[in-house]
């Protein structure tokens, strides 16, 4: 057995296990596949996850993809049938997954504050440094991936509320002003935004780095102050509640310390998402954000979860999805974020998503072996 798998084990199964496996057609997922296997050639391999698996892995899969001529959907399951074989993530405990979802906002801005832009996106601070365990002070949690440093000494990075009160005032970091606190919010909880400008000229803004801390989902705290009904719970819900409560939208939201930075790009292909965590455009319907710590980017997931029904028309969700994005909130062998798009609608679909979920990771035969 290779990595570490720690309260969950690779159950090995058969394709003809995987529940409605024959029914999804994955030919979206390579084109993925193949801006992986060029990211990984011409700049850097993925960071290796605790589970073990790495580019060398891999590989089999991402030169064969440049080789196939794929048509059908049939001829794209043949593909993964005859290369990989599948486990899946079970935990100790018994509980199945976790599925959410997240959706690239778009955000009316300005380049420029005014009397009704007045909330920023910043860049990344000059006095953010990355910690890993090389530098990491004794007293800091080993969650902390980010921290101040100030002449010579590395401590906590100044939280949300620290930075809404004006820490970053005068550094030049605004890549624009919105009109709405709770949209610069959500566009952190979401990594990234595409911002549509009064011209109609549009940018997209996506993760450089977070403050630091860890992320606390602020549903979480509405529910337990007893605000809104679990079942209930959502974006939607959670945006109607601090539109109804204008005087406690900062203490809502400085709940959650971590706080985003973000790097501009331009918008090359609006039917592209994003370029998230793994360095290429993330694929709508077909992009997963999954526990970085543990997993690796580039490698096919089947999720499926027969409660959620809102993404397919009614049916089931069952897909092959691509491992191409992570977020601090995203913990844990079975837990996994779909990508939905761009834009409102996306949005609504994401925002619903909050399901039990069975998790299947498609290894490439020759590292499976050292699994099974």
């Amino acid at each position: 057995m290779s990595g570490k798998l720690e309260g969950f084990r690779l159950a090995p199964v058969s394709f003809d296990e995987i529940p409605r496996w024959r029914e999804d057609d994955p030919s979206p997922l390579f084109a993925g596949l193949k801006e992986c296997g060029r990211y990984v050639r011409s700049v850097k391999p993925y960071r290796k996850g605790s589970l073990g698996l790495g580019c060398d892995d891999l590989m089999p899969l991402l030169d064969g993809v440049e080789k196939a001529a794929i048509q059908t959907s049939e001829l794209a399951r043949q593909f993964f049938e005859t290369r990989c074989q599948p486990f899946r993530i079970e935990g100790a405990d018994g509980k199945p997954g976790l599925v959410t979802a997240f959706y690239e906002p778009e955000v009316s801005v300005s380049s420029k504050r005014d009397d009704e832009y007045l909330y920023p996106f910043y860049r990344r601070p000059s006095d953010l440094i990355d910690i890993d365990e090389g530098n990491r002070p004794a007293n800091m949690d080993p969650s902390y991936r980010f921290g101040l440093l100030r002449d010579g000494a590395i401590s906590a990075y100044p939280d949300r509320r620290a930075i809404d009160r004006g820490y970053l005032d005068g550094q030049s970091l605004e890549i624009a002003w919105a009109k709405s606190k709770v949209d610069v919010f959500f566009a952190h909880v979401q990594g990234a935004a595409r911002l549509r400008y009064p011209d109609g000229g549009t940018k997209r803004i996506t993760y450089d780095a977070k403050a630091g801390h860890p992320f606390s989902a602020i549903g979480k705290l509405l529910i337990e102050r007893g605000e809104i009904e679990p079942a209930n719970i959502s974006m939607q819900s959670i945006r109607s509640w601090l539109a109804q409560h204008p005087d406690q939208i900062d203490e809502v939201l400085w709940h959650n310390r971590s706080y985003i930075f973000f790097r501009e790009a331009d918008v090359d292909d609006p039917a592209l998402g994003p370029i998230a965590a793994a360095k290429v455009p993330l694929i709508a319907g077909r992009s997963l954000a999954v526990d970085r710590q543990i997993h690796t980017f580039g490698f096919p997931f089947f999720v499926h979860s027969e409660t959620l029904t809102n993404i397919d028309g009614g049916k089931p969700f069952a897909r092959l999805m691509l491992a191409l994005d992570t977020g601090s909130a995203i913990v844990g062998p079975a837990r996994g974020d779909i990508f939905t798009g761009s834009g409102d609608e996306a949005g609504e679909l994401a925002g619903a998503v909050r399901n039990d979920a069975d998790f299947y990771i498609l290894v490439p035969k020759e590292a499976a072996a050292r699994y099974l």
